[in-house]
């Protein structure tokens, strides 16, 4: 088969691999229909995440066929369209008995690995390093998914794979995020990143009854996330963020405040300049430039939310104004498998389309180009969308047109 593997820091390419096989009883195989480049996995091609391999197979959001099920399935068939969340859970441990799936016990073979660096290990994730489980990724014409009668689920006919898509990830990381931030009817949530999962913790807050402001620096997803959420702006090169939001809320500042940006983010002014050199002299391993504004604009009593993935040491971080002001945070990899029907019921329901934020669509063949593409933001590239049935030769689909003014 054909699958996107890493090979290094900004180095992948689309290789022929050995097909994956049934290797335990509770596994599936799924024919890859749909899936696609996430923000998260640009950490890996920018080096960031350790125990990455070279000929690695990339990706976590994807969605297929299933071809084939191990004697001890009860719930997939052969032909079964499924959906299936990037974190992989066993169901039954201690973590997965209290809906906390992306904590698993079980599912990560090298979670001893895992805890050196964090303490504890956690759940297993496809395509995203060996401390992570080494599993294959989703970025491939064919995927092995274990624990198949837990994690992936049925797509009904009416519901697109388009629209299934991001059930995957973004959508319930974007909706966890919102649910984190603790959100009631008329506080004012900021946002920090209008990319993917930025978009859908913006209009997940609004759903919640929130009045939402977006931040970011490209026009393409201010406008998105003015037409997809219904969000308030601001364009943080072109206005002084902590100013603005110090208005809001009578004053008060923002009742919540969500990262979804992490490890890469974009700062301006000194503290933006010293997050870059501290990272690419190894003096941190992630800059931090979203969440310590965050913390600083974040009202008092407020929650500070993070979804946007962190992978180890920061500077600047401000625990002081976080203790001043009485801060609560909520983070971590998203409990799919716990919101991942509901949110499905809102798709069938047409509450939201999320195909919405798709702008370029492609043959699996050109993915190692839009790794570039979606990275440098060309083209007003918000989300990109792989198929692997289609001919290697078949252009790139650039779907400008749903974020023009």
């Amino acid at each position: 088969m054909k699958a996107l593997r890493w090979h290094g820091t900004h180095d992948v390419s689309v290789d022929t691999v050995d097909d994956p096989q049934i290797l335990d009883a509770h596994d599936c195989i799924i024919k890859t229909t749909l899936t696609a480049i996430c923000g998260s996995d640009l950490h890996l091609y920018d080096g960031y995440i350790p125990t990455m391999q070279d000929g690695d197979i990339l990706g976590h959001e994807f969605m297929g066929e299933v071809v084939e099920v191990g004697a001890g399935v009860q719930t997939l068939k052969k032909g079964d369209r499924v959906v299936v969340p990037f974190p992989i859970a066993c169901g039954h441990c201690h973590y997965c008995n209290r809906d906390e799936f992306s904590l698993c016990d079980n599912s990560n073979p090298n979670k001893e690995m895992q805890a050196e660096a964090y303490g504890f290990g956690a759940a297993g994730i496809f395509g995203y390093s060996h401390m992570m489980g080494g599993f294959a990724g989703g970025q491939a014409e064919y995927v092995r998914v274990p624990y198949a009668d837990v994690g992936p689920l049925k797509v009904p006919e009416s519901v697109t794979d388009e629209q299934a898509l991001f059930l995957t990830d973004i959508y319930p990381t974007g909706y966890q995020a919102a649910v984190n931030a603790d959100i009631q009817p008329g506080d004012v949530v900021a946002v920090w990143g209008c990319g993917p999962v930025g978009l859908f913790a913006q209009i997940s807050a609004a759903m919640m009854g929130a009045q939402v402001i977006g931040i970011d620096r490209f026009p393409e997803r201010l406008r998105m996330a003015e037409q997809f959420a219904g969000s308030t702006t601001i364009h943080y090169e072109d206005e002084d963020v902590f100013d603005k939001l110090k208005e809001v809320n009578d004053g008060r500042g923002p009742n919540a405040c969500i990262d979804a940006v992490g490890l890469e983010a974009h700062g301006t002014g000194i503290t933006g300049v010293a997050q870059k050199v501290e990272q690419e002299v190894k003096l941190q391993t992630d800059r931090g430039s979203a969440i310590i504004e965050a913390i600083q604009s974040c009202g008092k009593g407020g929650t500070v939310s993070i979804p946007g993935v962190y992978g180890g040491a920061l500077n600047h971080f401000n625990l002081g104004a976080a203790f001043g002001k009485g801060l609560t945070f909520k983070m971590g990899q998203t409990h799919v498998h716990k919101y991942i029907q509901d949110l499905l019921d809102h798709v069938e329901a047409g509450d939201l389309d999320p195909s919405y934020i798709i702008t370029h669509k492609a043959p699996l063949a050109k993915g190692p180009e839009l790794y570039d593409t979606f990275r440098d933001k060309k083209d007003d590239c918000v989300k990109v969308v792989l198929d692997p049935s289609w001919d290697e030769d078949r252009e790139v689909e650039v779907r400008t047109a749903k974020v023009d003014a």
